[in-house]
C-alpha cells in the first residue's frame, strides 16, 4: 500500500484532497461554533440540525432523479435543509415560545423521516448510510468550494459579532442593558451553527459531525477559560483530529467518520483524565 501522503498529491484519488481541503477550512468555524455550542449547552440543537439535514439529502436526491432537476444535488439540498431547519428552531424557541426539548425533538424525527421517506420512493438505489456516516468519496471539487466560502462566511460573521455574541450567550439580561438585540443575535448564532453542521455532512456523515462541534471545545475549556482562546485551541484540535483520521482510515481501510470520532472520543478522555491526575 502506497503511503498517505503520495496518495495524497496522487491524481488518480483526488477526493483524498478535498477532503483534507474541506476539513481544514471547516476547522475554524468547528471551533469557533463549538465554543458557543459548549458556553450555551446547544448540543442538543446541533444534533437535531444534523440529523434534519437527512431531509434536504432525500429531497435534492429525489428531485434530480425523479424530477430531473440536474441543477439540484444533496449538497445543496443539505444546505438548504440546514438553513430553514435553524430558522425553524430559532423562531419556535424564541418568538413561539415553545420548549426547546420539544422543538428539538420533532425536528430531529420529522426531518430524518422525510430524507429517509425521499430516498425510498426515489426509483434508483440510494444508500442513506454515506449521508449518516460520512463518505469522502462524495466530494468533488465544487464541494470543497463551497464548503471554502461557507466557512469564510461564517468565521467573518462570528469574528464581526463575537462582542455580541458573547454577551447573549452568558448574560442575557446584560446584554439587553448595553442594547444589544438579544433575540436577532440568538437567531443569527443559531443559523451559524446550523451551517456549520452541513459544512463536514460529507466528510463525518450526518450522525458523527456533532463531535467535531463539542469534543474539541470541550478539551480546550479544560485548558482555557476565555472563550476566545478556547475557539482558537479548537480550531487546531479539529484540524488535528480530522487529519489523523484520515490517515489512520487510510491505513486501516475503515470509515473516516467513525475512526475520526473515536479518535477524539479518546483524546478527550485522556485529556480529562490528565486534568484530574494534575489536581489531585
Amino acid at each position: 500500500m502506497e503511503s498517505f501522503w503520495s496518495m495524497l498529491w496522487s491524481a488518480e484519488v483526488p477526493f483524498l484532497r478535498y477532503a483534507l481541503l474541506a476539513s481544514l477550512f471547516a476547522s475554524v468555524p468547528f471551533g469557533m461554533m463549538g465554543g458557543f455550542v459548549v458556553v450555551k449547552r446547544m448540543s442538543a440543537m446541533a444534533g437535531a440540525v444534523s440529523h434534519a439535514i437527512i431531509g434536504g439529502v432525500g429531497l435534492g436526491i429525489y428531485l434530480q432523479v425523479v424530477w430531473k432537476w440536474s441543477w439540484v444535488s444533496p449538497t445543496i439540498g443539505a444546505m438548504a435543509a440546514s438553513v430553514l431547519v435553524g430558522l425553524l428552531i430559532g423562531w419556535l424557541s424564541l418568538r413561539g415560545k415553545q420548549r426547546m426539548d420539544t422543538v428539538l425533538g420533532a425536528v430531529w424525527v420529522i426531518g430524518m423521516s422525510v430524507g429517509l421517506l425521499l430516498l425510498s420512493l426515489t426509483p434508483t438505489y440510494t444508500d442513506p448510510m454515506s449521508y449518516l456516516f460520512g463518505n469522502i468519496l462524495l466530494l468533488s471539487i465544487g464541494d470543497v468550494w463551497l464548503v471554502g466560502i461557507l466557512a469564510f462566511l461564517v468565521s467573518v460573521l462570528t469574528v464581526v459579532f463575537y462582542p455580541q455574541f458573547q454577551m447573549v450567550s452568558f448574560d442575557e439580561d446584560f446584554a439587553l442593558t448595553r442594547g444589544v438585540k438579544v433575540v436577532f443575535f440568538q437567531m443569527l448564532l443559531i443559523l451559524l451553527v446550523a451551517l456549520t453542521v452541513f459544512l463536514m455532512l460529507q466528510v463525518m456523515g450526518s450522525i458523527m459531525v456533532i463531535a467535531l462541534l463539542t469534543l474539541p471545545a470541550a478539551m480546550a475549556s479544560l485548558f482555557h477559560k476565555r472563550l476566545s482562546s478556547v475557539m482558537v485551541t479548537a480550531s487546531f484540535l479539529v484540524a488535528f483530529f480530522s487529519l489523523l483520521g484520515m490517515v489512520v482510515s487510510y491505513y486501516l481501510d475503515l470509515p473516516t467518520g467513525s475512526v475520526t470520532v473515536l479518535l477524539l472520543a479518546l483524546g478527550y478522555v485522556l485529556t480529562l483524565m490528565g486534568k484530574i491526575w494534575r489536581r489531585k
